[in-house]
């Protein structure tokens, strides 16, 4: 079979399409929960380098926002061109959920950010920060249902096949299926861990270079406090939703163990090293550490997990790529948790603003949330291959039957047009954050009509 298929085009325009949409809602979520806690320590404490944080946050929030809307409409429309069988197959859940995500968040953040990014010193602090607050909701509501979507699609449940499509029998039951709940706990703590990585490095930048003003250390701080808080929380997290893949995925399981066989009386060791053959059925170069698998797997020491061979080569992932991805994701997670925990360390020795060498650590690990947010997405989308929708539909027959040459030119034209629009958006969000925050020199005064015309409303509103 030519690997430059319709179906192998399709499925790396969809692959690329997303993997570059994915990075601006992570940072979105947390962005908006970070703006939130900035505004309230603002109104609470009346420290203006909460606000000059917020104003300085708040315009990176927005670009970032206003890009994520723009890559996610080319997905919407992929699912139509390119993927139509899975769409008619699915559509009856599909479409609700993704309706209800635009009635219930996409509103609720498009009306409240206008407020939010246009209305200080113009509503009051009240009305302002419920816009805040708001927006950061609305974030979460959005990655609520696209989470409920996905995670049908690994696990479906609530549905019954009619004349070859799906028709929902109970809605509680396609939107809290299996792996929901880890899934969306995995994937906001991963969103979080994005965006703490990304204003800790930002902070790191402007200390490196010699910037010492208390809203880069604020910043700076509040971030590895951040880090030091979510990464251990991630690591329970994915030990749980490891634990109810390999109960409702076990071949995706075993694709990211690279675990081909089961032998009687035998464990399953942890591969920490190996180059997959999905050919000859068995890992070379492995590097193994006896018993741990079982252990991390199956909370024993002798434990097995079903293995590939037990299911047939047609019914199987790509492992090596599987495999791989997965010990990109956990290998950057360890270097996240070395990051937070020597954060401790220097903020004990107080020598967190002083230490260069650390700094720079925390500079070079700035994207490395968003690679391992990538390579975890690899690993669960590929992971579930060769299906679309878990065991019920295979993704050979949800793709639309285009010419190849078609396919190959639409994603060769979506890669340029990303690459320049999205490309300068992100050289534009560099350049602002280069920039850093800036005192406000009408401070006074602008905060002096901020609170009056709060007060303002906020004696109107008691008065009713």
């Amino acid at each position: 079979m030519e690997f430059f298929n319709t179906l192998m085009l399709s499925r790396i325009q969809f692959g690329f399409t997303v993997s570059f949409h994915i990075i601006f809602p992570a940072i979105s979520i947390a962005l908006a929960s970070f703006l939130m806690y900035l505004e309230g320590m603002w109104l609470w404490k009346k420290d203006t380098v909460y606000r000059d944080l917020y104003l300085f946050w708040s315009r990176i929030f927005a670009v970032n926002f206003a890009m994520g809307v723009v890559s996610g409409l080319v997905m919407a429309y992929e699912f139509g061109t390119n993927w139509s069988q899975f769409s008619s197959f699915a559509g009856p859940v599909t479409g609700p959920l993704l309706t209800y995500e635009v009635l219930t968040a996409f509103f609720l953040e498009a009306g409240f950010l206008g407020v939010q990014l246009l209305g200080w010193g113009k509503v009051g602090p009240k009305t302002h920060y419920f816009a805040t607050v708001m927006v950061a909701v609305g974030t979460l509501i959005s990655a609520t249902w696209i989470l409920a979507s996905n995670s049908w699609m690994q696990t479906p449940a609530g549905v019954e096949i009619v004349n070859g499509h799906v028709v929902p029998v109970d809605w509680l039951k396609v939107i809290f299926n299996p792996s929901f709940p880890y899934r969306l706990a995995h994937m906001v703590l991963a969103a979080y861990l994005c965006t703490a990585l990304f204003v800790c490095a930002a902070s790191a930048w402007h200390l490196l270079r010699g910037n010492k003003a208390r809203t880069i250390k604020v910043s700076f701080s509040v971030s590895l406090w951040a880090l030091l808080i979510l990464m251990p929380l991630q690591l329970l997290v994915g030990d749980a939703h490891g634990l109810n893949t390999l109960e409702h995925q076990p071949t995706k399981l075993a694709a990211i163990e690279a675990h081909w066989e089961n032998k009687p009386g035998e464990s399953v060791p942890l591969v920490l090293f190996a180059l997959p053959d999905n050919e000859q059925e068995t890992n070379h170069y492995a590097v193994e550490l006896p018993h741990v698998g079982s252990l991390i797997l199956t909370h024993s020491f002798d434990g097995q997990i079903p293995a590939l061979k037990d299911v047939p080569k047609a019914d199987r992932p790509n492992v090596a790529v599987v495999f791989w991805s997965f010990r990109v994701m956990v290998g950057l997670g360890m270097l996240i948790l070395l990051l937070a925990l020597a954060g401790l360390a220097m903020r004990r020795k107080q020598r967190l603003y002083q230490s260069r060498a650390f700094q720079k650590f925390a500079l070079l690990m700035g994207p490395s949330g968003l690679i391992a947010l990538l390579a975890g997405w690899i690993t669960t989308e590929v992971g579930r291959q060769p299906w679309v929708v878990y065991g019920l539909l295979r993704t050979k027959d949800a793709v639309t039957q285009h010419s190849v040459e078609g396919v190959a030119i639409v994603l060769l034209l979506i890669i340029l047009l990303y690459c320049a629009i999205f490309g300068t958006g992100i050289f534009y969000l560099l350049r602002l954050i280069a920039k850093g925050p800036q005192p406000q020199d009408d401070a006074s005064e602008h905060d002096a009509d901020y609170v009056r015309f709060g007060s303002a409303i906020d004696t109107l509103e008691e008065s009713k």
